[in-house]
């Protein structure tokens, strides 16, 4: 569950940053990070003020809110009833944080999030929506929550909160020490959960008396909720002065500043313990007492209560740099639903030189970067050889500071490069501090770079007036107003060695002294207005695509089971998909593979498909318009680099709408089936042909084949999956309704031509399609499925009986080489996308069929290598379960490693005596009456596995690791778990091809539960047959009672299945007997 926002708000200071800001928001909506019913408003929402505090800018927040829903009604005026049933949150991004030029909201996170639908770095942000949205809110009534952005706040996935009866507004607090909350705020709550008070910065006599059973007590962690009635009092004050000093309204109508606090100024006055007149005077000046005073006359009346959620945890982002890096490289507590990891959305060369316990986020390192444990690095391009020593931040650092950086020894610092703006004039400006500095304590006291004041003086050269201005005060210097950091110099441009020679010893730094000097420096309280957050955050988005370029080349070139689908539906969001398609043209027309080039156009497809933005079609579609056919024959000639230029500058033709952009997806993806087609073709060396007796003309040679049942393991076998991840698949070849249901026939005949029948379902059947080929042209279409004889034309190339192309026409090759042509006779009984394997095991009797008649003699082994190449011809890209199971007798695993050149492998199972006639008992076929249609799933299969979806790579895992169980559990002749293993397949294969399963098909599924120790669709699903393993013997009349019963199934139909344990047959028929010619061989040839 989620909570569904209406409106979502981001509050910030003023300083032109707020556009950048919305940005961020509408970059979250797409890339799907506002979960899956985004709110219909983003807004990012500037305060009125510089210093109008979190009250003020949560009344500014809530009027914008209410003003945006009410224009939506329809009113022409604001209107309070727009909060009744709306559902808001508000987030305040709060004040300027030393360690992220963009605030703490902003600060990134070492997470990775693979199961996010688009790829990004995590900020506190993100991770304080995903809390509010699917954990903390979920189940609220609706009104208004208020979120700080100031924290690191993690919550149980059930935090327990109870809405029952709910009025009012409800605070959030977490349980933590007594020793932290000396310096935080706590709630002081009756046994009923009523807060009594807010106590900040208690003594300990006060933070004792708030402390639960259990020692803990109820921190204030910048999360409350006002329920509708509430929110629309707290707005209704918004015109009452001096509150509407708040709003932007009035600031447009001239009312005076006035700062107030969520907490002390808002929430405080309904608290049970406060009176009016205490409440009012802890007020500082008149007009924040006279605010108070309206707003108890508001919100006195609501109740004020509590949760303070168990295994919740609150750490609040401080100033301090020992605090941040703690932060960021220790694991976040277990409640939290992030989980940090040392390296994260960041390209390291050398990952073994970044020890334990140290943490790199949005970074390119290049070279030998060695990152000490205790370092936190960010957002930086550096190129070693580097070394950064413990205690060390170092952040926005570009690749040109590298040298700089080379052979200075860092160790406790806090070093980072900022975007800076000065009215037109845009730099970048470095600051170093030391992680034991505070920046506002007095310099008498204090320390820069870990060492006293004077210390520091004293080996630079540095004068205090370098710094600090005589009339200030000593008890007013502080690192904050010391203007130590050079931003311009009249003659030299400056750069990170300006700030890192405050580090060297006196000797070295006298060098830089005058230097420094002669800049226009700026301390960080100046640096603060001028930082450019657009700018700031625009690097970070380039850097993060940039290390992302370096990414895809890692996942594909070393072959990974990383999914790139995330990366580029984010470059696509935000502008970088020409980037991500140059990289991916690169690696495809480098690789010199063809496996890695056929993955990297697949990607290509699928940043297509994202630009099209869910608009333009289908992507599964036609792919031989005529405008691609060069790129496509460089491809198939085997001219990758060239036919990867082509496929680049003819895409550019087609990137202007959805519809153009789709099509061009699909031409990607036909061709990517090139080149998988050439790498399942290297299993031809596995084809071994043999010369044979030559039958006499006219004689038919006879095969007939048995159907197969795929037990475990399906999918696992499909290029490309079988050998980028291998395969394994438990086949069974079976009899259906007594006889083997699949053949063909093959005769020399004495014209030089192709004669091509199709007989339906009997070897006496008539003839429903029948061609005659005499010239190679009307071969031309062998490659096109559905094109009449396609399949046979395919076998006659492929078993090299006829060669195409060739410069010698048809008529003549066939009369040289037989003295005659063929004649070519297919049926089968099963129906059309039936599940059972027909037209990889039909091609496998064509090609047996063929040989034999053509004088040449072929073993099994090479008969399924060659149907796995005759397919790749035929363009159908299927696998070699088919083949496997209708041309290998009986009970087998067919396995195929990881590897190309792709080989398969049979092991016939073993089962104990007397089990295969079990089998025949227990099995049996159900026609369910639906057409599968598996070209659409197979391409949509091929799709996700080249995504690497993870789902799909741990499904290829569990298919594999089934079959092999499966095998087992034939072995040992147990009934019940292959059942299992077969309901477990159902559910692989639906994982593998969503759709698969038809409404009908489930409602027989169900029925027949009860009765069966498991079923499932056989083939890729979607329609043709089930096949079900009974609990009882022989139940074919009772399984048929049953489905007649069920309402929806349509015509069905129940048939009987045995195991072939004698494999495919080969006969030579017709023969006149004085030739002599045996009329049956009975082995494969």
């Amino acid at each position: 569950m989620a909570a569904e926002w209406s409106v979502l708000l981001l509050t910030c200071q003023p300083g032109g940053c707020v556009s950048a800001f919305q940005q961020e928001l509408e970059a979250r909506r797409l890339r799907g990070g506002l979960g899956p019913r985004p709110p219909p408003l983003l807004l990012a929402v500037e305060d009125p003020w510089a210093r109008l505090g979190s009250g003020g800018a949560t009344l500014n927040a809530l009027l914008v809110a209410a003003e945006h829903l009410s224009a939506r009604a329809g009113c022409t005026v604001v209107s309070s009833d727009v909060l009744r049933e709306a559902r808001i949150l508000i987030l305040h991004m709060g004040r300027d944080f030393s360690f992220d030029d963009c605030g703490r909201a902003f600060t990134c996170l070492p997470v990775e999030e693979p199961g996010a639908p688009a790829e990004a770095v995590v900020c506190n942000l993100d991770s304080l929506l995903a809390t509010m949205t699917h954990r903390l809110c979920v189940g609220s009534p609706p009104g208004v929550w208020i979120c700080s952005t100031d924290m690191l706040l993690t919550v149980p996935s059930a935090p327990g909160i109870d809405w029952d009866g709910f009025q009012g507004v409800r605070v959030i607090a977490v349980p933590g020490s007594q020793a932290y909350a000396r310096n935080h705020g706590v709630y002081l709550a009756d046994e009923q959960g009523l807060v009594r008070n807010i106590i900040y910065k208690g003594t300990e006599a006060q933070i004792q008396q708030c402390a639960g059973p259990d020692g803990t007590v109820p921190l204030v962690c910048g999360v409350v909720f006002f329920s509708s009635d509430a929110a629309e009092q707290l707005l209704a004050t918004h015109v009452i002065p001096p509150l509407d000093a708040c709003t932007y309204m009035g600031l447009d109508s001239g009312a005076p500043p006035i700062q107030l606090s969520l907490f002390f100024d808002i929430v405080l006055c309904m608290a049970g313990g406060m009176t009016e007149e205490e409440f009012v005077k802890g007020g500082g000046d008149t007009s924040v007492r006279s605010a108070r005073s309206v707003l108890w006359t508001a919100l006195r009346a609501f109740p004020l209560s509590m949760a303070c959620i168990p295994g919740a945890s609150y750490d609040y982002m401080t100033t301090s740099a020992s605090d941040h890096i703690r932060s960021l490289t220790l694991l976040p507590g277990s409640a939290s639903h992030l989980h940090f990891c040392k390296t994260a959305h960041s390209h390291v060369d050398q990952p073994c030189l970044l020890e334990d316990g140290s943490s790199v986020t949005n970074c390119l390192l290049e070279g030998a970067v060695r990152l000490a444990a205790g370092s936190v690095m960010q957002h930086c391009h550096l190129q070693g050889p580097l070394e950064i020593g413990p205690g060390c931040l170092l952040s926005g650092l570009s690749a040109s500071s590298s040298p700089a950086l080379q052979g200075c020894p860092l160790r406790d610092v806090v070093l980072q490069g900022h975007h800076i703006r000065l009215r037109d004039l845009s730099c970048r400006v470095f600051t170093l501090t030391g992680r034991l500095d505070d920046w506002q304590r007095p310099a008498e006291e204090a320390t820069y770079l870990n060492m006293p004041w004077a210390e520091f003086f004293h080996r630079t050269g540095v004068r205090e007036g370098d710094l600090w201005d005589a009339e200030m005060p000593r008890s007013s210097r502080c690192l904050l107003n010391a203007r130590l950091f050079p931003v311009l110099h009249a003659c030299e441009a400056l750069g990170l060695e300006d700030v890192l020679w405050l580090l060297a010893p006196v000797a070295v730094a006298g060098e830089w002294l005058a230097r420094w000097r002669a800049a226009w420096r700026m301390s960080w309280e100046e640096l603060l207005p001028c930082l450019d957050k657009a700018a700031e955050l625009g690097a970070r988005r380039a850097l993060f695509f940039l290390q992302g370029q370096r990414k895809v080349r890692r996942v594909l070139l070393g072959r990974q089971d990383c999914s790139l689908l995330p990366l580029a539906r984010s470059a696509v969001h935000e502008g970088y998909h020409e980037a991500v398609l140059s990289t991916l043209d690169e690696v495809a027309s480098t690789a010199g593979d063809a496996g890695i080039a056929a993955r990297a156009l697949a990607c290509i497809a699928e940043v297509l498909g994202c630009m099209a933005r869910g608009e333009g079609g289908l992507r599964s579609g036609p792919a031989a318009n005529r405008e691609w056919a060069l790129a496509f024959g460089r491809l198939e000639s085997g001219d990758v680099a060239g036919g990867v230029r082509e496929l680049a500058a003819e895409r550019q033709k087609w990137m202007s709408r959805p519809a153009l952009l789709v099509r061009a997806a699909r031409h990607y993806e036909g061709a990517e089936q090139i080149l998988v087609r050439q790498a399942v073709m290297s299993s031809c060396q596995f084809v071994t042909v043999a010369q044979a007796e030559l039958p006499p003309l006219g004689c038919w040679v006879q095969v007939a084949c048995p159907a197969r049942l795929d037990l475990s393991g399906g999918w696992s076998d499909t290029p490309p999956i079988t050998y980028e991840h291998g395969g394994a698949v438990v086949d069974v070849a079976v009899l259906v309704d007594g006889c083997r249901p699949i053949g063909a026939r093959v005769r020399r005949i004495g014209e030089p031509e192709l004669r091509l029948v199709s007989l339906g379902g009997m070897p006496q059947g008539e003839a429903a399609v029948e061609l005659v080929c005499r010239e190679l042209e009307h071969l031309r279409d062998y490659c096109q499925p559905h094109a009449p004889g396609a399949l046979l034309k395919a076998a006659f190339i492929c078993t090299q009986v006829v060669q195409f192309p060739s410069q010698k026409p048809l008529q003549a090759q066939l009369m040289e080489s037989f003295g005659g042509g063929f004649e070519v006779h297919t049926w089968s009984k099963l129906p059309h996308g039936s599940g059972l394997g027909t037209s990889s095991i039909l091609a496998g009797a064509v090609m047996a069929s063929l040989y034999r008649a053509a004088g040449k003699a072929a073993s099994t082994e090479s008969l399924i290598h060659a149907v796995l190449h005759l397919e790749q011809r035929l363009t159908t890209g299927g696998g070699w379960q088919d083949q496997v199971g209708g041309l290998v007798p009986g009970i087998k695993i067919g396995r195929s490693k990881a590897q190309l050149p792709l080989r398969v492998e049979v092991e016939k199972i073993p089962v104990p005596s007397g089990f295969t006639q079990t089998l025949n008992d227990h099995l049996l076929l159900v026609y369910t009456g639906k057409t599968r249609l598996a070209r659409n799933l197979l391409q949509d299969v091929v799709r996700n596995w080249y995504a690497r979806l993870p789902s799909a790579v741990q499904n290829a895992d569990a298919l594999v690791s089934n079959a092999e169980e499966c095998a087992q559990a034939l072995r040992q002749g147990n009934l019940p778990l292959i059942g299992k293993c077969l309901d477990r397949y159902w559910q692989q294969k639906k994982c593998m091809a969503p759709g698969c399963e038809p409404l009908a098909v489930g409602r027989m599924m169900d029925a027949l539960r009860p009765y069966v120790h498991g079923q499932c669709l056989a083939g890729a699903g979607g329609g043709g047959f089930l096949y079900v393993l009974t609990k009882a013997p022989r139940q074919k009349e009772a399984l048929h009672q049953i489905l007649a019963k069920t309402q929806g199934l349509g015509n069905f139909s129940i048939h009987s299945i045995e195991v072939d344990t004698g494999g495919f047959s080969v006969e030579v028929v017709g023969c006149d007997p004085k030739d002599g010619s045996h009329p049956r061989e009975d082995v494969a040839v």
